[in-house]
């Protein structure tokens, strides 16, 4: 196996310090004034990365209160000259504990996408209206495609590491190019949606707001293959959502999802099989 680090990306946003003062009661790590979205989830996700391949050095940098503020100070000093746009923050962790990082811009988005109350049910037409609720924005809408080829589960599917081609297959399968407002979902042996390439998806499936099963470490036998995602394990620690086994057979042209990540937060989507 190549040489590979551990990654994670995340939003650097000085907007998510109006948080705390603008009535969202629930949004864990940035209930603090922070600019940097859900910092705990994205370590904590390294963390059992590490952990699971035994990186000594790599557990010590990051593990505890004290790493936790390590990684902090570290992100801290990166962006100090960034200013008040947002700007995406790739973070990347070698076996021996070293940090590196690549930032870019990023476009804004609106809190009720990153924080959101719920997930608005295919049938409602709810949206955001002026603080009324924190609902999320339905724009913009991305196309939401399946993958034509089946992916192996594996702990490079399970953990979010930089040997990423199944996932860069998977988009250039579909023809997404960067900036593309797609997705594909990638598809397990079974027929099961593991992940999409760069999102966790969410299906509206008997009444509820579902998303393809993750255990808590790779285990081959064990939930769909995908990726416990920052974004996913706040909605489900707030049953936004629940665990379901989602049959790649199951999807309908023109069904009404969602998609998250850690640095565009909830986004609206349509199935597109054709």
């Amino acid at each position: 196996m190549d040489d590979f680090r551990l990654f994670t990306s995340i939003r650097y946003d000085p907007g998510l310090l109006k948080v705390p003062i603008l009535g969202f009661t629930n949004a864990g790590w940035n209930q603090d004034p922070s600019p940097f979205y859900m910092l705990d989830f994205h370590r904590d996700r390294m963390l059992r990365a590490a952990t699971y391949w035994g990186w000594t050095a790599a557990i010590a940098a990051i593990s505890g209160e004290k790493g936790l503020k390590n990684f902090q100070g570290y992100l801290q000093n990166i962006t100090s000259e960034l200013g008040g746009s947002p700007h995406r923050v790739m973070i990347t962790l070698a076996p021996d504990g070293n940090l590196d990082h690549q930032i870019s811009p990023l476009p804004e988005t609106h809190l009720n996408n990153l924080y959101p109350e719920y997930l608005p049910s295919p049938v409602s037409e709810t949206s955001a209206q002026f603080g009324e609720s924190k609902a999320p924005i339905r724009d913009p809408t991305y196309d939401i495609l399946l993958d034509v080829q089946k992916t192996t589960k594996s702990e490079f599917t399970h953990y979010k590491t930089t040997l990423r081609d199944m996932y860069n297959g998977a988009r250039k399968r579909a023809g997404i190019s960067l900036g593309d407002k797609k997705e594909v979902l990638l598809v397990n042996g079974d027929g099961h949606i593991m992940e999409g390439s760069i999102s966790t998806p969410y299906f509206w499936r008997g009444g509820q707001w579902v998303t393809p099963p993750v255990s808590r470490e790779f285990a081959a036998s064990q939930g769909s293959g995908g990726n416990d995602g920052t974004t996913r394990r706040w909605a489900r620690d707030r049953n936004l959502v629940v665990e379901q086994v989602v049959l790649s057979d199951s999807l309908v042209e023109g069904e009404k999802c969602w998609i998250s990540n850690g640095l565009r937060g909830f986004i609206f989507g349509k199935v597109k099989l054709h």
